[in-house]
């Protein structure tokens, strides 16, 4: 479901967005160009996915928190595996981000940085580009850095992060109107 003031935007020269049916779109939400959302993706409120240069891929079960910006360069496109949540006001650009990971709020994750599966970026990290991060790990600072490893309680934590923002869809889905 899109909202009505969402827009998917088709620039022939890039492409034009992929929306599985069971993705939501909030209002002010934007796709432009090469993006494809998986099933049960959620857009939140004006965030935007640019996917001009290189194609942007969000996995499953991924959420795209409000004011969110997603854009890529000439030889880095952005994907995002399963259950990943990328939280408000962050921006992620020509990067790789594993399944369940969280991207803290103000993060920042540069062109072909890789975030390690079941990690957590902190909020207003700056990771930097080509940085590669191991799964499992708690990365925080300016520039980021790898701080520890997750306890099996905070990487239950991120999927459940994720998992509660898939309920959050569900219900925007039925019940929200513009």
């Amino acid at each position: 479901m899109t909202s009505s003031d969402a827009q998917i935007i088709s620039v022939p020269t890039y492409g034009t967005p992929v929306v599985d049916d069971s993705c939501y779109i909030a209002p002010g939400g934007r796709l432009a160009g090469d993006v494809t959302l998986h099933a049960n993706v959620g857009i939140w409120f004006n965030a935007v996915l640019r996917g001009d240069y290189e194609p942007i891929v969000i996995g499953e079960g991924s959420n795209i928190q409000d004011n969110v910006s997603g854009h890529v360069d000439t030889g880095y496109p952005l994907t995002l595996g399963k259950n990943v949540s990328v939280g408000h006001n962050a921006v992620i650009h020509g990067c790789t981000v594993e399944d369940d990971c969280l991207i803290g709020m103000h993060a920042t994750v540069m062109n072909g940085a890789v975030i390690g599966k079941g990690s957590l970026v902190a909020a207003g990290a700056l990771v930097l580009e080509g940085t590669i991060v191991p799964p499992g790990s708690l990365v925080a600072g300016v520039p980021a850095k790898v701080r520890r490893e997750l306890t099996p309680e905070e990487q239950e934590a991120v999927r459940q992060n994720a998992a509660n923002y898939r309920k959050r869809l569900e219900i925007y889905k039925a019940e929200a109107t513009a």
